[in-house]
């Protein structure tokens, strides 16, 4: 469970978050949309622990598997098979821990052809299909996502939101950050919509999906730039 109180995010005068007050429950996926630089993927990493609140505070029980980016916690010179090791580490599990699921990681993942090559040559769909499979090897308490399970492959991306779903059925709080609205649609019971660091609606999926959808006929090119309406 992730609680935020009277959250606010400043860098400089410049505050990216103003007093926002959410609850995220165990157990459901919430979908984050909002336009480019709305504040997304700030709220992400201030909720991981790699921004401090200005003001505020943040309440989380449990383990967190973040996924921010492509690569983080990768060593680009290192194999797939050493940075299975080394993210897993970051994620906190034991050596002993990942040897024991270092097949069925790798199984998942479909990379068994170019495990031992280093991941600087992977494109970003293998990159992103190393990270989830690394984080997701057990049910972690909380799973936040930022936009990665978009590289990959349609296969994959059906693997990987029916595990999400098996995740969530098992008590994962999902939080997730997706340029789809029809991949929020697909996946997430509730929808958190955030504008210039406010919160315009928290809300069941599609109500907010579909007024978000309305509001967008007004934003700019710049605003929906890589976002999918549909």
């Amino acid at each position: 469970m992730i609680t935020t109180e009277n959250l606010t995010v400043r860098f400089g005068k410049e505050a990216l978050f103003e007093n926002v007050n959410i609850k995220f429950a165990p157990g459901n996926c919430y979908g984050l949309i909002g336009a480019n630089g709305a504040g997304k993927s700030t709220l992400l990493k201030t909720i991981v622990g790699v921004y401090k609140p200005t003001k505020g505070k943040i309440e989380k029980q449990g383990v967190i598997a973040p996924l921010l980016e492509l690569g983080a916690g990768f060593d680009g010179n290192y194999s797939g098979r050493e940075n299975i090791f080394l993210y897993g580490a970051i994620l906190g599990y034991s050596r002993e821990f990942i040897q024991s699921k270092y097949d069925e990681i790798v199984e998942f993942s479909e990379l068994e052809e170019f495990i031992n090559f280093p991941v600087k040559n992977y494109s970003s769909g293998m990159l992103a299909k190393l990270g989830f499979s690394i984080a997701t090897v057990v049910n972690p308490d909380i799973l936040i996502i930022d936009e990665i399970l978009s590289v990959g492959d349609v296969k994959f991306q059906k693997k990987s939101n029916d595990k999400l779903k098996s995740l969530m059925g098992s008590g994962t709080t999902v939080l997730l950050v997706s340029h789809s609205i029809q991949q929020i649609r697909n996946i997430c019971d509730k929808a958190l919509w955030i504008n210039e660091g406010k919160v315009v609606a928290f809300d069941e999926v599609n109500k907010v999906c579909d007024a978000y959808i309305k509001a967008a006929e007004s934003a700019s090119k710049d605003q929906l730039k890589n976002i999918s309406l549909e």
